[in-house]
């Protein structure tokens, strides 16, 4: 028979006095082995390293895992804590990165050249203060948007610049105001490649800002919220100051363009088979606005002294009538006065039944702090009767009874609205009509034709606000015949040699 003995054995704690020393070896090795903790993977698929509670970088792939520890110190098969996911969750996708990083490089860098263009032809052509000051905004905004391209290159890539979301999300944030703003300066106006431009920018802009906002792009930011209220508040305050007193009150502020013409000396030939009669013809401006004077007509009209009706105006004959301010698209001046005398010629005076003679004036002006006219524009008249040397047809479109027209295109204001409203071009017909010949006159772009109506001003509403379009009918001047004709003779009689100045003697 066989027994057994048992016996307690008793176990001594690791690391206890009186334990094994290979158990007080390994107790030693457990104690400083670091903890090694792999965190989720970001929006870019970088994954966090952690060793005891301390970065030790960031990586994409198991072979930069490795890395990373082997520079640590730790073996390749050292025991690691997953967070996210486990070893096999990678998410790196370089291609697709890529991809979208280079596509959000290449949509920074179109608006950036076109912001930074604009800003550097507003800045030092703009034809006001509001429009240059403009120019340097624009162009600012240009460079932002060119420094967020920049930062493409780090925030789609290793993201090791603290900044680099940020200027991203300022990139996008401008890019998006600049396509909202431009598709707001093109309401009303033709449908052009840079329509189609700002649509695909703010659309882009939207999509880009969503992506940027959820992945929460401002985290290099100190205090983001107060950076941006310091930013935006005093910015918005002194625009609109600025904007009020350079751009509203300007804008609103008319021209006031007097014009007038004056029947003064009479004058008859030796024969007494024509009076002269000189005709004094003024335009001036009055205004704080300089103007361009596109055409000018003046007509002397002979007639009733008075009207009887008005359901029978009376009938007037034209005398004369022609253009006075010359060449035409010179400009006026704030208190500027452009002054010419006329000598009209009336035939057998003795017989004609003229109770009263009327002289009147009208001129075209446009607005010179909103459009640039081009030199051109005064060498550029064409009559009927060249047309038809040269053996050309009149246009169809061409008002009916056309003498002359002067053509040109013209440039606005601002780099800004030339991007918006496209090429631009202005026509200025002279229209014989009867006894009243009148000035037609377009802006449109080239193609189109649409014809400031006098009669129906609200039809070219949209011209007139745009450009400051205006027609200035001035005072009519009227005289009686018969005392025009008394000083005629008065005059003539009045000359050396004459016989009235011999019996004088």
């Amino acid at each position: 028979m066989t027994s057994f003995t048992l016996c307690r054995v008793k176990r001594t704690p690791m690391g206890a006095p009186g334990a094994p020393a290979a158990d007080k070896r390994q107790a030693g090795v457990m104690a400083i082995t670091p903890e090694v903790t792999v965190e989720p993977p970001d929006c870019v698929g970088w994954r966090k390293i952690v060793i005891n509670g301390k970065s030790a970088g960031k990586a994409r792939s198991p072979e930069e895992l490795r890395r990373l520890l082997r520079d640590a110190g730790l073996p390749s098969g050292h025991p690691i804590h997953w967070l996210g996911g486990d070893s096999t969750v990678w998410p790196h996708r370089a291609v697709q990165r890529r991809a979208v990083g280079g596509i959000i490089f290449i949509g920074f860098l179109l608006p950036a050249c076109l912001l930074i263009r604009i800003g550097l032809v507003d800045s030092g052509a703009a034809l006001t203060f509001g429009g240059r000051l403009a120019g340097f905004t624009v162009f600012a905004a240009g460079l932002v948007v060119l420094i967020a391209a920049a930062a493409t290159l780090d925030y789609w890539h290793k993201r090791e610049r603290r900044y680099s979301g940020a200027a991203v999300l300022a990139g996008v944030v401008i890019v998006f105001l600049g396509s909202f703003s431009l598709l707001l300066l093109q309401i009303g106006e033709h449908f052009n490649k840079w329509s189609a431009l700002a649509i695909f920018f703010l659309v882009g802009s939207v999509v880009a800002g969503i992506g940027l906002i959820r992945s929460r792009a401002w985290r290099g930011l100190r205090n983001p919220g107060r950076i941006a209220i310091g930013a935006i508040v005093p910015a918005l305050l002194a625009s609109v100051n600025l904007a009020y007193a350079q751009v509203y009150v300007p804008y609103v502020t008319t021209p006031l363009i007097m014009s007038r013409a004056e029947l003064k000396e009479a004058s008859l030939d030796g024969t007494e088979a024509a009076m002269y009669v000189t005709v004094h013809l003024s335009v001036k401006n009055d205004g704080q606005i300089p103007v361009y004077v596109l055409g000018s007509i003046y007509w002397i009209h002979g007639g009733p002294a008075n009207v009887i009706s008005e359901d029978r105006p009376p009938s007037y004959k034209l005398i004369y009538d022609g253009e006075f301010v010359t060449p035409a698209g010179r400009v006026l001046n704030p208190g500027e006065e452009i002054a010419q005398d006329a000598v009209v010629e009336i035939k057998n005076p003795e017989r004609v039944n003229y109770e009263a003679l009327r002289a009147q004036t009208e001129v075209y002006v446009i607005r010179k702090d909103r459009m640039t006219l081009p030199t051109g524009y005064e060498q550029s008249r064409v009559t009927v009767e060249e047309l038809e040397r040269k053996g050309k047809k009149l246009d169809p479109r061409e008002p009916k009874g056309m003498k002359y027209k002067n053509e040109s295109e013209i440039s606005n204001s601002s780099e800004i609205l030339n991007v918006t409203r496209g090429r631009q071009r202005i026509t200025v017909w002279r229209v014989s009509n009867g006894e009243w010949s009148r000035i037609d006159v377009a802006v449109s772009p080239p193609g189109d034709r649409i014809v400031f109506d006098p009669q129906f001003p609200y039809f070219n509403q949209e011209i007139i606000e745009q450009y400051g379009l205006a027609r200035v009918r001035g005072s009519t001047t009227q005289t009686p015949f018969k005392e025009l004709l008394e000083k005629a003779r008065s005059t003539e009689k009045g000359k050396p040699g004459s016989v009235g100045q011999v019996m004088g003697r």
